[in-house]
């Protein structure tokens, strides 16, 4: 299995050939990416809920990088068909894991799990329901809020500046609990860390995406703080989304306004150079004269690329699908 261009080894496999979906059955993926709880633990409380419901379930949990399978966990994954361990020769993320959860699940209903308590066990039943109802994605808002003011500013922080690109406003985006049709998890685009908006992905492809309040786990109360370049990540990632949502299908809007931006502004910049020449002032030794010359040029060099990226947008139209239909009638 390669994910990222590296071999990607399981390190306990049972039924490792992904068989055919079953109607009813949910498959529960638990990337154990930057921290975990008890997995053992986590295991019991939501394989408990699911038993209760009569839902039948299988959990794939992978392992990142540095992460090693608990003994106990282990030793399930012999006894049961149903719970299968997978670990990474080297650390590729959250994405890559959700990405090999997907292929090696079976059932026709995808859950995905943080390795750590972030909503209570019996919120998955209402967001079960819902995608049951019609739903194609279910998202949990952990309602009510449990963790600090400072966890409550950042995720705040993050829906608003994520608000002016999706279509909608979402509550808790960054939640990750989600409940997703195995279509729906099978067509998402999922590379680098889009994993943080696979509601916004899923919503953009004209999927059905709603929002159900389940409460917050208490173990998921702990204040967090990260590093600058924790923060400047997610800032980039916010960017690069904003690129993919807007613009991929037209690339030259918005290489072609930056582009034309800088292009207009080194033009105005020489106007001005040059009415100063004209009246006898020399313009040689101006720092203005480098700033106009190089926003001519970037402008000019930004509008090519986005030419380019235009060229290849229409060369692979062809083979790429750039709608869903959701009914035929």
């Amino acid at each position: 299995m390669t994910a990222e261009g590296t071999l990607m080894e399981p390190t306990v496999e049972r039924s490792d050939v992904a068989g055919p979906a079953d109607g009813r059955l949910v498959s529960v993926i638990v990337p154990v990416v930057e921290r975990a709880d008890d997995l053992m633990a986590l295991y019991r409380a939501f394989a408990g809920e699911l038993d209760r419901r009569g839902e039948e379930h299988e959990f794939l949990f992978v392992f990142d990088g540095g992460f090693a399978a608990p003994p106990e966990l282990v030793a399930l994954s012999h006894e049961r068909d149903a719970v299968r361990l997978f670990s990474f020769a080297r650390p590729f993320g959250e994405t890559a894991a959700l990405r090999l959860g997907i292929e090696r699940s079976r059932g026709d209903v995808v859950v995905t799990l943080p390795a750590y308590f972030q909503v209570q066990a019996e919120g998955i039943g209402p967001l079960l329901d819902a995608l049951h109802a019609g739903a194609d994605l279910v998202v949990a808002n952990r309602s009510p809020r449990v963790d600090s003011w400072l966890n409550r500013f950042q995720s705040g922080v993050f829906q608003r500046m994520l608000g002016g690109v999706t279509e909608r406003r979402f509550h808790d985006i960054a939640c990750g609990v989600r409940v997703i049709r195995r279509p729906v998890a099978e067509a998402l685009p999922l590379y680098g860390d889009l994993h943080r908006f696979i509601p916004a992905l899923a919503l953009r492809e004209g999927y059905r995406v709603d929002e159900v309040a389940v409460p917050q786990h208490p173990n998921d109360a702990r204040t967090r703080v990260y590093g600058p370049a924790t923060y400047l990540r997610r800032l980039l990632d916010v960017a690069a989304f904003f690129f993919l949502a807007k613009f991929t299908e037209k690339p030259l809007r918005f290489f072609g306004l930056v582009g034309s931006i800088c292009f207009v502004l080194g033009a105005l910049t020489g106007l001005v150079l040059l009415a100063d020449r004209l009246a006898g002032q020399g313009i040689a030794n101006r720092p203005l004269l480098l700033l106009a010359v190089l926003l001519i040029a970037l402008g000019v060099q930004l509008m090519g690329l986005g030419l380019v990226g235009e060229i290849i947008v229409h060369l692979r139209s062809p083979h790429r699908r750039a709608y869903r239909v959701r009914e035929r009638v």
